[in-house]
């Protein structure tokens, strides 16, 4: 195949995923003009990020006031999978793949991208990639931008219902994997008390909520590695 037609088989396996960042991401641009942030800003998040847990917690700093500080600490949180996620990429590409192609690559590296390249047989091609990450962030830019730009004219009783939206996306994600693996559930469960004493309690109710989402998600990730790590079966599959 040629260069051309592996770009095509990108951009045609992405549609499925650029609909999807379309709905999720229409969600953030309300949720961004709650916040504040302007159809352009808000739309050139979604350009330079592409990452939905990241932009959504970003809001909440952003409307605090957060230091840098604390917003770089969130997303290097946050993001970290996707490190791991470009380093198995990396060995699905050729030797003789540059700099610039991998750079261009790990730009676009997002869950269900991975998902879809990580299934490709054999190596993966730049071109292949390229059609992926773009098809999906023509729809994740857009539908922030149609999000944003709703907000603006919109009456605000209406945007706060739209707002909803982002919580019944995060409980269907949540929810169906909670009802099968008792760590899932136990996770949430943890995270959500955490938060709550975090909220209420006299000293640390103080700290910034960036800090907050920081300490939480750290604190649960270690004690879920600890008392319910994954383990890879004979079958190659992996259980809690």
């Amino acid at each position: 195949m040629k260069s051309f037609d592996y770009f095509k088989k990108g951009m045609k396996d992405a549609i499925p995923i650029c609909l999807g960042y379309m709905a999720v991401s229409f969600a953030f641009g309300i949720q961004a003009s709650e916040a504040g942030l302007s159809v352009l800003q808000a739309t050139c998040m979604s350009l330079m990020n592409v990452t939905s847990a990241g932009q959504f917690s970003s809001l909440e700093l952003i409307m605090n006031q957060a230091t840098f500080a604390e917003m770089a600490l969130l997303q290097f949180i946050i993001n970290l999978r996707y490190m791991l996620m470009s380093a198995a990429l990396s060995q699905k590409l050729s030797t003789k793949t540059g700099t610039l192609h991998r750079m261009g690559i790990a730009y676009g590296v997002t869950d269900e991208i991975f998902g879809v390249s990580a299934l490709v047989k054999g190596e993966l091609k730049p071109a292949y990639s390229y059609g992926l990450i773009i098809t999906s962030v023509v729809g994740w830019v857009f539908g922030t931008f149609m999000g944003a730009f709703a907000g603006q004219i919109m009456p605000q009783r209406l945007i706060s219902c739209l707002g909803l939206a982002i919580y019944g996306m995060f409980l269907a994600i949540i929810l169906p994997e909670a009802k099968v693996k008792k760590p899932v559930m136990a996770v949430v469960i943890s995270a959500m008390v955490m938060s709550t004493v975090f909220t209420y309690t006299p000293v640390l109710k103080s700290i910034s909520s960036g800090f907050r989402i920081i300490i939480v998600t750290v604190v649960v990730a270690a004690l879920a590695s600890v008392f319910a790590p994954v383990v890879e079966t004979e079958g190659g599959q992996e259980s809690a």
